[in-house]
């Protein structure tokens, strides 16, 4: 598309709050248009709301509807990165993707399909879950544009398990079923802030198996800056995608979430590691397993929108490091 095409679209930035109050308007992903084709846009996120993997709590379907209105209080400026996001981002919300919550398999084809449509056309897909079961989805239709990708996972839980009661596709199995599809490079995936107790001995023995690292909580509360380093390396060899389950999060700062875990990384810990991305490479990105019932304080879906901002602080960063062309 021309510069002079270009001038024609509508802005894809939120709409100033000194127009609109934050508590008024329909609710968009950080206030942002609504617009379904990804060849107008760098970014667009999409809603996945998807919970029928889920093996505990459910309620992840309603995540993207929270997200939506938690993110009336997204602002656009990174301090950190020196960058304002929407100067650089032209950003849309995509709407949600059909998920059917009886069939994992006809969900994730759609997610496919889709997150296949907008890296075609040279556009960033920003997921909003559902549970971790989409990712399979997402990851599937990068690869077909993208190739293998490098993963920075931040959870409590490797998703390397087997099956539960002989169902072998849940959100707990997604990255064994990503890497055996030869979806991710293992050499280049990056798993944060997992922890026990375990439910047997050998929970990780696929994931070391397969030669991914994984990175247990201790070792983040010992030394986060050489954490931040890796997700820095990885975040910048090739194609990456980037993957935040909210249960990662110590349930004191994330208590929305079907699967909470006690002894997490803080929000504070989770958005300073998030800031080491390197965006250059990021190729798409989701944040899943907010359960909107279990987060009557509101707190991780706020927390949600703020790694949302990060993801795109670090595209708008690369973005305006590029040379104009």
């Amino acid at each position: 598309m021309s510069e002079a095409d270009k001038k024609d679209l509508p802005t894809f930035a939120p709409i100033s709050t000194r127009v609109v109050p934050r508590f008024a308007g329909v609710p968009t992903f950080l206030r942002l248009p609504v617009h379904a084709d990804p060849r107008d846009v760098d970014v667009l996120i999409c809603g996945a709301p998807f919970d029928g993997g889920t093996t505990f709590r459910p309620g992840a379907r309603f995540g993207p509807r929270a997200v939506r209105v938690a993110s009336a209080l997204g602002r656009g400026h990174s301090p950190e990165r020196g960058v304002s996001l929407f100067s650089q981002l032209r950003c849309a919300d995509g709407g949600d993707i059909l998920c059917v919550p009886m069939s994992a398999e006809r969900s994730l084809a759609n997610i496919a399909e889709r997150t296949y449509e907008i890296a075609s056309a040279r556009a960033v897909p920003l997921v909003v879950g559902g549970d971790h079961t989409i990712t399979l989805g997402t990851l599937r239709g990068l690869h077909r544009v993208h190739g293998p990708l490098g993963l920075v996972h931040f959870d409590a839980h490797s998703d390397t398990f087997g099956p539960a009661w002989d169902i072998d596709l849940h959100h707990g199995t997604v990255f064994r079923h990503a890497l055996r599809e030869g979806l991710l490079r293992p050499a280049d995936v990056l798993q944060i802030g997992i922890r026990g107790p375990f439910t047997a001995a050998d929970d990780l023995e696929f994931a070391k198996q397969a030669g991914i690292r994984v990175v247990m909580i201790d070792e983040v509360k010992a030394d986060r800056a050489a954490v931040a380093r890796a997700v820095a390396e990885v975040s910048a060899r090739g194609p990456c995608y980037v993957s935040f389950d909210m249960d990662g999060v110590d349930p004191a700062y994330a208590p929305g979430t079907g699967t909470p875990v006690p002894g997490g990384l803080t929000s504070y810990e989770a958005l300073q590691l998030l800031r080491a991305v390197s965006g250059g490479q990021v190729v798409g990105a989701d944040v899943v397993e907010l359960s909107p019932d279990h987060d009557v304080s509101g707190i991780t879906a706020l927390l949600a929108v703020s790694v949302l901002g990060e993801v795109l602080a670090a595209l708008a960063q690369a973005k305006s490091n590029q040379p104009n062309t």
